[in-house]
């Protein structure tokens, strides 16, 4: 077969057929585990997040339970302050983060008009190791050394004079697990948007969802190394002797709060920046009209990405720090509510000029602006230092930062779920059923999170595991705690839902909402290749505007794996560039690494000699191969 072959002038039936050969992957447990195919990959990050998901609402009720009367001996201290842990740091690390970046891993090279993502292998490679992380996470809480310090791990606690035991170790070195996971994929999609776009998608057409994965992903390269600086250096205070955070030698407390916060918050909108993109994409959908002000909301994105990095110290009000910077900080937190307001009236206006069709996605979007007001409302409350200052260390926060991130980050992500299910699966998810879905969960939200405000203005504070009788809160903890379960009940018949549908749900056609973006002009769900023909973009609604330029000979050749490179402010086209075929060797690279970092909790030897299994798999994985063996 001559190396020029061109899909030009090839019928789409022959065409298909080469494109599958190349592009497909094999069968078998072999091919499961040595798949490099960003949609394989993207749904295996979307399940495995959702189980974390599941998972973590199971410790939730746990925590209810147990906090539905005073003095309840359900759970004890010890036991409790290890799910507590769990909890945050579950919903956090692996599912928050990671499915956001699941769904940008599953959607960017569709909704781009690509045939894989860039750097696909280190792709298999970050899902490998999120799966690590997450199984030391949930093993270490079943043998019961789970972490007990909380998910934000402050020192001294965490340190070596009172985080006895390996609890804060195991809880460090799963940060390292995820932020590699995190770092790996934000490079993949940053490389993809910018140079592996359809011809034509110049910077003023890419979809709003890409853009608020585009700004994440930075968000995530700039961010994260922080947190990991952070749990690095608490494990070297503890395994090696070093005194980063020890002031009788020289260390500072204050530099971990400082550390995480850094990462903590940007981490908010790195959770929040991608359910926006949803929810402009959800909206215009079913507006049927272009989202109102899109380059509004590109800047107000933008905006938010860099606002996102001068807010971190409102955490730290009470930690006894110069007033003149807590000024500052109180401003900026302030001023991130306007381009979230700004985002907020477009959604509105597009709507109100639309003809807007209330199916399920819309749903959730609607309750995502409704919850995510009250809590971006009380985001400005806990600017102000005074009444920080009082409710800091209440529920008032605990309420606070779940209206912000389940209903900034969970509300849009289900409706997503249902927007995206036919592309992920083939099949629709039940209108009827996602209707009860949205309502048990909408009411069970409200009624479960909106009386801690009221908890916290009585004075309980957060991380607590009884109370005293005689305090006031007996009531609202019973009653918070029994509406939970009309929430966890919204939850289960969405996996109800979910796996019904994947199994004999109505079969989706390659477009069922006659959405506008290019993810929906192939097949639900695309084949290997995902573009016979690499389309060719003239608009930022391709699909309403311009459907005719959607299948383009593209030039590329189709007896092996290769991409399109364009330019990055006009997507022209520069070059074509071969992407990596499946390879065993990111899973081994994978488990060599999470044996080096779980043996090193025990001895720091295990970096010298576990470097070595390390190298052996990155050399196999690098080693150059022809062309042909590149495409066997």
């Amino acid at each position: 077969m001559s190396d020029d072959l061109r899909d030009a002038g090839l019928a789409d039936d022959e065409l298909q057929m080469r494109l599958g050969n190349i592009w497909k992957t094999p069968n078998g447990l072999w091919g499961a585990l040595s798949t490099v195919d960003h949609k394989i990959i993207g749904r295996r990050y979307i399940v495995t997040a959702f189980v974390f998901l599941l998972l973590g609402g199971i410790l939730s009720l746990a925590m209810r339970l147990q906090l539905a009367r005073p003095e309840a001996r359900f759970i004890g201290p010890d036991r409790y302050n290890q799910i507590f842990t769990m909890h945050g740091t579950n919903m956090m690390f692996l599912f928050a983060v990671p499915v956001m970046e699941a769904m940008a891993v599953y959607l960017v090279p569709l909704m781009v008009g690509t045939r894989n993502i860039a750097f696909p292998r280190l792709n298999a490679f970050s899902y490998w190791m999120f799966l690590a992380g997450g199984i030391l996470l949930w093993v270490a809480f079943a043998l019961d050394v789970g972490p007990d310090v909380g998910w934000f791990a402050y020192v001294p606690l965490s340190g070596p004079q009172y985080g006895v035991g390996k609890r804060a170790d195991i809880w460090a070195q799963m940060i390292t697990f995820t932020e590699v996971s995190a770092l790996a994929v934000s490079v993949e999609l940053v490389v993809t948007v910018f140079k592996q776009r359809a011809p034509g998608m110049s910077l003023d057409r890419i979809p709003l969802f890409v853009w608020s994965m585009l700004v994440t992903s930075f968000l995530v390269i700039l961010a994260m190394p922080a947190i990991m600086v952070a749990s690095t250096s608490l494990i070297l205070d503890r395994l090696v002797g070093t005194q980063f955070f020890n002031p009788a030698e020289g260390g500072d407390v204050l530099l971990w709060q400082h550390l995480f916060w850094f990462f903590g918050h940007p981490e908010v909108y790195i959770i929040f920046l991608p359910a926006v993109g949803m929810v402009s994409t959800i909206v215009a959908t079913f507006a049927q009209r272009p989202v109102f002000g899109y380059l509004a909301m590109v800047m107000a994105l933008v905006a938010t990405g860099v606002l996102a990095f001068g807010l971190w110290v409102h955490h730290m009000f009470v930690a006894g720090l110069p007033r003149l910077g807590e000024s500052f900080f109180t401003a900026s937190s302030m001023a991130i509510a306007i381009p979230a307001g700004l985002q907020i009236f477009c959604w509105l206006a597009t709507l109100w000029s639309g003809r807007p069709i209330f199916r399920t996605p819309l749903l959730f979007v609607i309750g995502f602006m409704i919850i995510f007001v009250i809590g971006g409302m009380t985001g400005v409350m806990v600017a102000s230092v005074p009444f920080d200052t009082q409710v800091h260390d209440t529920y008032f926060v605990v309420a606070h930062f779940h209206y912000v991130l389940v209903g900034g980050a969970v509300f849009p992500l289900l409706g997503a779920i249902y927007y995206w299910f036919p592309k992920f699966t083939g099949r629709m998810m039940s209108e009827q059923l996602g209707r009860w879905v949205f309502g048990l969960i909408f009411a069970g939200f409200n009624l479960t999170f909106f009386p801690m405000h009221i908890l916290g203005l009585q004075g309980m504070p957060r991380r607590i595991y009884t109370y005293q009788p005689e305090m006031p809160w007996a009531g609202l903890n019973l009653f918070i705690s029994l509406s939970s379960l009309i929430l966890a009940t919204g939850f289960l018949l969405f996996f109800i839902d979910a796996l019904r549908s994947a199994r004999s749900g109505p079969i989706a056609s390659a477009n069922p909402w006659e959405a506008s973006t290019l993810e929906w002009a192939t097949s639900s769900p695309p084949s290997p290749y995902n573009f016979i023909r690499i389309p060719v973009v003239s608009d930022s609604e391709p699909l309403w505007n311009n459907p005719s330029e959607i299948a383009v000979a593209s030039g590329l050749r189709i007896n092996r794996r290769e991409l399109l490179i364009t330019s990055v402010v006009a997507a022209m086209p520069e070059a074509r560039e071969s992407s990596p075929g499946h390879s065993i060797w990111p899973l081994w690279a994978a488990i060599a690494t999470s044996v080096v970092l779980i043996w090193s909790i025990y001895t720091p030897w295990a970096v010298v000699f576990g470097s070595i299994p390390v190298a052996i798999a990155l050399i196999m994985w690098f080693w150059p191969k022809g062309v042909a063996e590149d495409e066997s």
